[in-house]
């Protein structure tokens, strides 16, 4: 059996989908079921609840043998801490007390460099991972750029302004990844029952690409121009908290970003195992396009 959090994410709703293609056995914990595709719903176990609350994981860990590991997006936390590491030590608890053999988490680039402390999201990321592993599960952080699916957010600016913004340098140059090759690289280790300890497997797309090429590839396969425009972090931050973001996560976040416009997500090698096979293009003209078209 095994468990997946967040299961209506951008991830995990791929990995059920490609986990259930390969006849695993799963149960989903779900705060809404409706949610759910009816496809999915009919051959699943559910947990209803937060994945967050105490009883619910521990009723969700019993009888398991791995467990996908996703803190949900959650803007009005009180710090970044609150929103990875307190939400995670109930389910570092279950998973020691039902003896759950592995755990998959996803998680972020920067272990091991001087702006892996000072990074927002991503310090707190990095220490969710450090509690999960003390937990003494065998446990894999999938750890990842910013994702290509970030910009979905931004579909209706690029359809009606004919831009998108972002805090990162446009000359940048760094790997992002697509949410199903993160998918296709958790189901993978899920189901794999050779592996031991506590570690990391990067995620890395084919190719570096700064935010002023992201627009030049996205005005191609749009066919009309889209410009991208740099936004500091204080404009950031007041966006932020004015969506109604905490004034600690809209920090939180900045600082990530900051990490990043100073190379946090170049410091990992792209090796054959890290390099995810969907380029940014591909991307664009797979999931970005028919989003600002629709």
């Amino acid at each position: 059996m095994i468990v997946i959090t967040a299961p209506t994410s951008a991830i995990g709703r791929l990995l059920v989908d490609d986990l259930l293609d390969r006849g695993a056995s799963l149960r989903l914990v779900v705060r809404d079921p409706s949610r759910l595709a009816p496809r999915v719903r009919d051959r699943v176990e559910l947990v209803v609840g937060s994945h967050g609350d105490a009883e619910v994981i521990d009723r969700a860990c019993s009888g398991a043998e791995a467990v996908f590991w996703l803190a949900p997006n959650d803007p009005a936390a009180p710090s970044a801490e609150a929103a990875y590491v307190d939400f995670t030590r109930p389910a570092c608890a279950a998973f020691a007390r039902h003896g759950v053999a592995r755990v998959v988490g996803v998680s972020a680039l920067g272990r091991g460099t001087p702006l892996a402390g000072h990074a927002g999201l991503v310090t707190a990321s990095l220490a969710m991972d450090d509690l999960i592993a003390a937990s003494g599960v065998a446990y894999r952080a999938v750890v990842c750029p910013s994702f290509m699916h970030n910009l979905l957010h931004q579909a209706g600016t690029i359809r009606e302004q004919g831009r998108f913004f972002m805090m990162l340098d446009p000359d940048r140059k760094s790997p992002v990844v697509a949410t199903r090759d993160i998918a296709a690289t958790a189901a993978r280790l899920l189901l794999d029952d050779a592996w031991e300890g506590a570690g990391e497997v990067a995620c890395l797309g084919p190719e570096d690409v700064s935010p002023g090429e992201m627009a030049r590839i996205v005005s191609e396969v749009l066919g009309v121009p889209v410009g991208y425009r740099r936004i500091p972090g204080a404009a950031l931050r007041e966006r932020l908290t004015g969506f109604g973001t905490s004034e600690a996560m809209a920090q939180a976040m900045t600082d990530m970003f900051d990490a990043k416009n100073q190379g946090l997500d170049n410091a990992e090698p792209r090796t054959g195992e890290s390099t995810t096979p969907t380029t940014f293009r591909q991307w664009c003209e797979e999931v970005l396009k028919p989003a600002v078209e629709a």
